[in-house]
């Protein structure tokens, strides 16, 4: 059974788990457009074992739609470099985006969009519970802080959401955009080795 835009709200908050949720999300027929332009549904992934890290993008890309899952382009390639740098396990990252359909041409998620969205990327924080969240570039920025949100303003100090840390940066798309010696290229570098900061900080002992 499709979900409208009115029932997105109970479907996500009554969904038990992760798998549960990622039915829901893949029925989902809240914004028109984009489920006419569609391949697939692109709902995001979770560990087997806990989340530590709870990485937040803006929405599906073109190879990403083809696949079905989050950051598997140019950008996802660099991602996992950059994690394993900053000594992040990939096995305990947990990834999403705000949407989960792709926009068309890759164009910036529309707010009524991003607000149809919104209790599903709501719930899986709440289901993945990791130690920090990152929120990649601006869209994920606006989710968290709201629309007048900026990335360089939200760095410069520690923000939380919910209780939780998170950590602000550039998405890798911009990264790969101002090349190896720009500037978004270092801040996520940093920002990165930040977060693996608080999760060795916050993590428990051995399981």
């Amino acid at each position: 059974m499709t979900l409208a835009a009115a029932d997105v709200g109970a479907a996500a908050a009554g969904a038990a788990g992760w798998g549960e949720l990622t039915d829901a999300v893949s029925r989902c027929t809240a914004c028109a457009e984009l489920v006419a332009s569609r391949t697939r549904v692109v709902p995001g992934t979770l560990p087997d074992r806990r989340a530590d890290v709870l990485l937040v993008g803006e929405a599906p890309g073109a190879q990403e739609d083809e696949a079905g899952v989050p950051f598997v382009g140019r950008s996802g390639v660099l991602l996992d470099r950059l994690l394993a740098e900053a000594g992040l396990s990939r096995d305990r990252v947990a990834v999403a985006n705000v949407l989960k359909c792709r926009p068309p041409a890759n164009r910036k998620p529309r707010r009524l969009e991003v607000a149809h969205c919104r209790p599903w990327l709501a719930r899986q924080l709440d289901l993945a519970d990791p130690q920090v969240v990152v929120a990649l570039g601006g869209t994920a920025a606006e989710w968290f802080f709201g629309p007048s949100a900026r990335i360089a303003a939200l760095r410069e100090s520690e923000q939380h959401y919910a209780g939780r840390r998170v950590v602000v940066t550039y998405h890798p798309s911009a990264a790969i955009r101002f090349g190896p010696n720009g500037s978004p290229l270092a801040a996520l570098r940093t920002d990165l080795a930040e977060a693996a900061r608080v999760v060795a900080g916050t993590r428990p002992g051995p399981e």
